[in-house]
């Protein structure tokens, strides 16, 4: 590869010293032809060097038109940067016909033999200038399709509508050299012509930016008529181009309105109007891009200014903001769709939420709390500078993911009983009925039993009155004696009363038996009251803690299933983990430390906090914050809650985020 253009010519030809000559400005190449036996188009062709690639560098080739065996030679495809000069026999005679038809069509320039060495020397360097040309031309069209492309990798990777719009107008403006311009969309209902491309409804004026002069605005909407321009384009998507705006043809419909000029002192001269159509031809909004300028960085201060730096919109730039606005309307469309997507998925977050808490009114607002809290305590996270968790930063979209996995953390309880859920003592309201009721006919058993002793006494000696004294006292005995057994179960069966020491009384009281009408024998309490009395802490037996437990794996069964975009995809794995503990003793995997996404590490110290501080429930009394900060911090001295995160927590007061709204669900703002 040779950085300065090659001239080639055919060993033996005419040109071969005329050739060589050339070699103090250029790298001169041989070609070297043979023909074969039959004298075909056969020809085989090659070099006093290695096969140069044809056309790597910009190339001229000398071609003595004399020599038929460089025909096929000549025929083959050539590449833009390769031109022929041919030379012509000084007799062409009767070949004249025949030289022109084969080769005329593929010389960039026909010279005769014995032209002067200079005449050539011209006529190459016209050649590699066009060559040149022909490379810039081909080299603008390309920066102007890469850049488009740029563009349109940009608008469709921004999904929020604001940023996508400013972004639309801004690159419009760059790749035309505007130095103003607006962007109006359009607000319809739909329109039963959806096929005709033409807008209806108004134009909403959403924004405008300005290289020269920066002013609030606000924004409007205006008809969509043919009486403004960008209402004529939005009517009949029809690109206008205007030299001067103030010299508008009287037979076009609108009218140019100075009333921007006039409040902003900016002087509008060229103006360009274009639509903005989607795939099928629908007007979806309008750019107006104001004022071309020769010099993308001049700013227009002066009417000197304007006269000397702008000019028309050229063709060029037309085609270019069409081309754009096409994208952009893809883009912008995508754009409505995925926030319609969003609101409605926001909906049904909500509503999800609302759900589960329905089932449990006492856990009202828990979702939103916890979720404000995470929030937060992610953002603190992410500021810190030093620590564990300064390489930790959640970016927005991480911070919506959060958001979701947080709000949507107990979903999995909608397939829980909901009695397990409101459960407030040891036992259901159901099974205390039940045991009293049992008590209730085991006192009518001693009541019948007194009598039919009273009865056997008098029987047995007479009247017998004297035995009713120590019947009577055995009665009362046994009375208080069950009385104070139910006493004690219903004492024992409140969640916050401590088993240690009782277990042996409760097991005398199961052990009692009672006789029902039919003479059948039956305990005063079955082996799975006595299992959910002897609970230790809180109101569940085992069975039912893991009902409970379980309301995380149905929440990840759930929510596997819904199709998350690339951006969500990790919400089933941080909502599965937010009960498990650093000590690997959570649930329900019993994942350890680093397998636990720092995520769910955060929710589970606002979960907690919440479920200490939030109003008294059924199972529970409220905690005030000084004795919920003592709880946890007990939890981090077991391993169970990660202290850095703890420790964030305390120095960041995220716990004052919900100040108010422990009580007042709708005092909480929830951020998206």
């Amino acid at each position: 590869m040779y950085e300065k253009a090659e001239v080639w010519y055919q060993r033996g030809s005419a040109v071969s010293s005329l050739a060589e000559s050339f070699r103090n400005q250029y790298y001169v190449r041989i070609i070297v032809a043979q023909l074969t036996a039959r004298q075909d188009t056969n020809q085989h062709f090659h070099w006093d060097s290695d096969p140069p690639e044809l056309g790597a560098v910009p190339t001229v080739i000398l071609a003595d038109l004399g020599r038929q065996e460089l025909m096929a030679f000549f025929k083959c495809e050539r590449s833009p940067n390769v031109r022929i000069i041919g030379f012509l026999p000084a007799d062409i005679g009767a070949e004249t016909h025949q030289v022109d038809a084969n080769m005329g069509g593929k010389c960039f320039a026909l010279l005769q033999g014995g032209v002067s060495r200079d005449n050539v020397l011209q006529s190459i360097k016209a050649a590699l200038a066009s060559i040149k040309l022909a490379q810039d031309a081909d080299s603008a069209v390309e920066h102007e399709r890469e850049e488009l492309n740029r563009i349109g990798i940009a608008l469709s990777s921004t999904r929020d509508l604001g940023c996508l719009l400013e972004m639309i107008l801004a690159k419009t403006r760059e790749i035309t050299a505007a130095d103003a311009g607006s962007l109006y969309v359009v607000e319809t209902s739909s329109s039963e012509n959806g096929s005709s491309g033409h807008a209806e409804g108004s134009l909403r004026f959403k924004l405008t930016q300005n290289d020269t002069r920066q002013f609030p605005y606000s924004e409007y909407t205006l008809p969509i008529s043919e009486d403004s321009m960008a209402g004529y384009t939005a009517l009949h998507g029809e690109a206008i181009a205007l030299d001067d705006v103030y010299c508008v043809s009287t037979s076009r419909p609108y009218r140019f309105n100075p009333k921007y000029d006039i409040e902003t002192g900016y002087r509008t001269r060229s103006l360009l109007t274009v639509p903005m159509k989607n795939a099928r031809g629908d007007v979806l909004g309008v750019m107006q891009l104001l004022n071309h300028k020769h010099n993308r960085t001049a700013r227009l201060v002066t009417s000197a200014d304007i006269e000397q730096e702008v000019g028309p919109f050229p063709e060029k730039a037309v085609r270019l903001a069409e081309s754009l606005a096409s994208q952009a309307a893809v883009a912008y469309e995508n754009g409505q769709l995925y926030q319609n997507i969003q609101k409605v998925f926001e909906g049904f977050v909500k509503a999800a939420a609302t759900a589960i808490e329905q089932r449990d009114p006492t856990t009202s607002g828990h979702s939103a709390r916890v979720t404000t809290m995470t929030l937060g305590l992610a953002e603190a996270v992410s500021r810190m500078k030093t620590g564990p968790y300064a390489h930790v930063h959640f970016t927005p979209e991480q911070m919506k993911e959060l958001r979701y996995a947080t709000l949507l953390h107990d979903f999995g309880k909608i397939a829980v009983r909901e009695l397990l859920l409101v459960k407030a003592n040891k036992l259901y309201p159901a099974q205390l009925v039940i045991i009293k009721h049992r008590f209730a006919y085991f006192h009518q058993e001693l009541e019948t039993e007194r009598v039919q002793k009273k009865l056997d006494a008098m029987l047995a000696h007479g009247k017998g009155f004297e035995h009713f004294e120590d019947i009577e006292e055995e009665y009362r005995q046994k009375q208080t004696e069950l009385h104070g057994d139910l006493q004690f179960i219903i004492r024992i069966n409140d969640a916050s009363i401590p088993v240690e020491g009782l277990v042996d009384r409760l097991m005398d009281i199961s052990r009692k038996t009672y006789r029902d009408p039919e003479g059948l024998k039956h305990y005063l309490l079955t082996p799975g009251e006595v299992d959910s009395l002897s609970v230790r802490q809180g109101s569940l037996n085992d069975d039912e803690r893991q009902q409970i437990e379980s309301h995380v794996v149905h929440s990840f069964d759930f929510l596997a299933q819904i199709p998350w975009t690339p951006d969500l995809r990790y919400i089933p794995w941080i909502v599965r983990a937010h009960h498990e503990k650093v000590n690997g003793k959570g649930y329900p995997n019993g994942l350890r430390d680093d397998e636990i996404p720092v995520q769910a590490k955060i929710m589970s110290i606002c979960d907690i906090f919440d479920a200490l501080c939030s109003a008294d429930r059924p199972y529970k009394k409220a905690v005030p914050n000084t004795l919920a900060f003592e709880i946890l911090e007990n939890a981090v001295h077991r391993n169970e809650l990660d202290s850095d995160l703890f420790r964030i927590f305390m120095e960041a007061r995220v716990f004052d985020l919900i100040a108010g709204a422990l009580d007042r669900p709708d005092l909480l703002v929830q951020k998206k």
